[in-house]
């Protein structure tokens, strides 16, 4: 329909062709900005969104989440927290069963009460169904605009037939923005409502959970102070979000009357919300930002943790190492400074010395899948053929939990390698490439495979089915 107006509009005078061709750049424009969750979310490119992942913070997020998830009933629906690799605080859901959070909103949440208010916010969209109720306001609003752009363009026509000084084509084009304006703003309307309601509903879980919604109140207070000049003089009818001290009035009041607003969190959930913030700026940070945030003054676990890690990453392995047994002899049944020893000690050129921290990582996890294919590349870089066939099963296992990390499949290709299993090794190889978005690598080696494996048995079917897949953003 937008390339039949564009080619109607050709005919129009110079003027008028070439206001019409802005409107409908304008309303092209407008269909793609006023949805709420950024594009990388909204359309990933083949390699997908840039995603953080990390057992310990993981955990941590679905304990957050899944008492607020069992009150909102979505308990059995397989909501699940991925962290995106961004600086900024910021969350926000887009397809109905993940939130997405920014690891510089988990950084930057100084309790536990404060990323949970996030959360349950979030929350609040996905039990109230806002994402398919937006969709279908935005397919009535985009029909709605084309209408009106149909109305006008005729109007500018008839005013261009009817001679240039006219003013008919003025008069048609003024058709065009007028309404162009009420449906934006009647669109914004309906999405700063969706967010009030979220906030309500945040408030409902974390009463029914018996958790205060101070931290919430104080998150959106810290936006308020941070953006009071910038919303200063700002039209409160054009903006997607409620203005900043309405909304936080509003939730202030609605939160006070709750018997948990003085509620605090309990110091063990405390503690380990500081140790994933000290790890996630130990790895996401500078050294020298790392160093500044956590002195070698401060001699807590979480500092000491955070050093370790950036020690490791850009400091003396041989220092990192001994910070990291310090914190194991802090805390023996700590399973993630054993995690850190033995990836240090495989990113650091040593993967026979990372297989025993590692294996007492997964058994004191139960087996975490991630820390599980930690361990198989472990035993596949430490070149030992007698740790092949383990190194097999424990990547399969973990691939079959966590079917989505591509480092995964290429250890697994390499440990079938090393047992001279050419078919298995290029369907991994290719399972590899498919979840890294590289469509020709992928193909190429499945089509390898099928010839590889008998027609008809699981392998060929698996790799038949890479050689026929469209690759992740493909039409």
């Amino acid at each position: 329909m937008l390339k039949d107006i564009a080619v109607f509009a050709g005919r129009l005078c110079p003027s008028a062709r070439k206001q019409a061709s802005r409107l409908v750049a304008g309303l092209t424009a407008l269909a793609l900005a006023i949805t709420p969750v950024p594009a990388l979310a909204q359309a990933p490119t083949p390699k997908g969104p840039p995603l953080l992942r990390d057992t310990e913070t993981e955990q941590l997020l679905r304990d957050y989440t899944r008492p607020i998830l069992r009150v909102a009933g979505l308990e059995k629906q397989n909501i699940q927290v991925a962290i995106i690799n961004d600086p900024t605080f910021n969350a926000f859901v887009a397809d109905g069963h993940r939130i997405f959070v920014n690891y510089g909103a988990l950084l930057q949440s100084e309790t536990p009460n404060q990323l949970i208010g996030v959360l349950a916010h979030e929350t609040g969209h996905l039990a109230g169904g806002h994402l398919s109720k937006l969709r279908t306001q935005l397919a009535q609003a985009q029909t709605q605009m084309i209408v009106a752009m149909l109305l006008g363009v005729g109007a500018m026509v008839a005013g261009a037939s009817a001679g240039p000084n006219s003013g008919a084509a003025n008069i048609g084009a003024a058709a065009i923005t007028a309404p162009q304006e009420v449906i934006r703003r009647n669109l914004l309307s309906y999405q700063r409502q969706q967010e009030e309601n979220a906030d309500r509903a945040a408030v409902k879980f974390l009463n029914a959970t018996q958790q205060s919604a101070k931290g919430m109140y104080e998150t959106f207070q810290r936006f308020t102070n941070e953006s009071l000049f910038a919303a200063r003089g700002a039209d409160p009818y054009a903006q997607s979000h409620p203005m900043p001290a309405e909304r936080v009035s509003a939730l202030a009041e609605l939160a006070r009357t709750s018997a948990y607003w003085d509620k605090k969190d309990d110091p063990a959930l405390q503690m380990r919300h500081e140790m994933m913030r000290a790890k996630v700026s130990g790895f996401m940070e500078r050294a020298d930002t790392v160093y500044r945030r956590y002195p070698a003054s401060n001699t807590s676990l979480p500092a000491r943790y955070a050093r370790a890690i950036a020690s490791y990453l850009h400091g003396d392995p041989r220092s990192a190492l001994a910070q990291i047994d310090g914190l194991i002899q802090a805390q023996p049944n700590n399973p993630y400074f054993y995690e850190l020893r033995g990836q240090a000690l495989l990113e650091g050129g040593k993967p026979a010395e990372a297989i025993a921290p590692l294996r007492k990582a997964v058994a004191m996890t139960n087996g975490a899948p991630l820390i599980q294919i930690l361990l198989g590349q472990a035993l596949v870089a430490s070149n030992n053929k007698a740790y092949t066939d383990e190194a097999i099963q424990i990547l399969r296992g973990a691939l079959g939990r966590e079917g989505e990390v591509p480092l995964g499949f290429s250890h697994l290709a390499m440990a079938y390698g090393q047992k001279g299993n050419y078919a298995e090794a290029d369907l991994a190889s290719a399972q590899a490439a498919y979840l890294r978005g590289d469509a020709k690598t992928a193909r190429e080696l499945a089509a390898r495979a099928k010839t590889r494996f008998p027609v008809g048995s699981p392998g060929w079917v698996k790799a038949d089915d890479i050689v026929a897949a469209k690759m992740p953003g493909q039409k």
